[in-house]
């Protein structure tokens, strides 16, 4: 069970010599003088890479199209920057964050410079891959800056974990939010596209650029979209192993990819020419609605 740490009254942690947004956003310097205070210094380990522009923030507030009566999920809100954000475009801020330093400060930080808005935070002291259950009530949207080097594992868990999320906007490597909207037959095609597309329609919403995060990332930033949708007819459990199968070998046909799943090669053509396949096909030519008739194909 992921512990609830609940906004206290008490402001801590006030950044009271640095100048503030007009909107209580923070700058780079309150994001430094933070990190100071907290004796922080950012990990790779953890995929900390804090956002620290305020027009970044704004736009994917903004993009995230959240109606007051959204309940958002953030994984990872580091020291408050997109949490400032999000507190005013929505009923509801459920923080997930796996540093307990970051997780004790959270909320002090709202309350500094949002208390108006402090009531509407829960901060949950947890890593979002092993994370069962979350307290409150159920969120509607995940707004996120994932960590990237956990970014496709943890947005296909919390997916599966709460059906109530009707949309996302991630914040992830650019390398991999292309892989996630891409399209079948496309040259990013592959695994983590055809498994998000098993929950959503998903989509690039654009860039990010690298230096509005601290410390500065050496890759670049992309954000992606997603508005969930049923799943196709199937078990999801049966379609993702044969997603697996086929992608683990992408260069050769699905009756060579798929011998070990199907159990021989002959076998692997009967099921594929069963589900009306061209055994000869690679794995990045089918949708996820084609992998689901496959898996379901005796």
């Amino acid at each position: 069970m992921a512990a609830l740490r609940v906004p206290p009254v008490r402001l801590s942690g006030t950044l009271s010599t640095v100048p503030e947004q007009s909107d209580g956003l923070l700058g780079p310097a309150a994001i430094r003088e933070l990190a100071q205070q907290l004796d922080l210094r950012p990990t790779k380990t953890l995929g900390q890479n804090f956002l620290h522009d305020a027009n970044t923030i704004r736009r994917i507030v903004r993009t995230a199209d959240l109606t007051e009566d959204d309940v958002v999920l953030e994984v990872g809100p580091g020291l408050g920057s997109l949490t400032l954000g999000l507190l005013g475009a929505c009923a509801h801020v459920t923080a997930v964050e796996i540093d307990p330093r970051l997780a004790d400060q959270l909320p002090h930080t709202v309350a500094a410079r949002a208390p108006q808005l402090a009531g509407r935070l829960t901060v949950v002291t947890a890593d979002a891959l092993r994370v069962t259950e979350l307290p409150g009530p159920p969120p509607t949207a995940l707004v996120a800056n994932l960590p990237y080097n956990i970014a496709v594992p943890v947005l296909l868990h919390l997916l599966e974990l709460l059906p109530s999320l009707r949309s996302a906007l991630v914040l992830v490597q650019a390398e991999v939010a292309d892989r996630l909207a891409a399209a079948p037959g496309s040259p990013a095609y592959g695994v983590p596209s055809v498994k998000a597309a098993w929950y959503a329609d998903v989509r690039r919403a654009g860039n990010v650029p690298r230096p509005v995060f601290w410390p500065v990332p050496n890759v670049d930033s992309g954000l992606v979209a997603l508005r969930r949708r049923p799943a196709p007819p199937g078990d999801r459990a049966a379609t993702f192993a044969v997603i697996d199968a086929a992608f683990a070998t992408r260069r050769k046909g699905l009756r060579a990819a798929l011998a070990g799943w199907a159990g021989s090669p002959a076998a692997a053509e009967a099921r594929l020419r069963a589900a009306g396949i061209d055994p000869t096909t690679r794995g990045e030519r089918l949708s996820v609605t084609e992998f689901a008739r496959l898996a379901a194909t005796p």
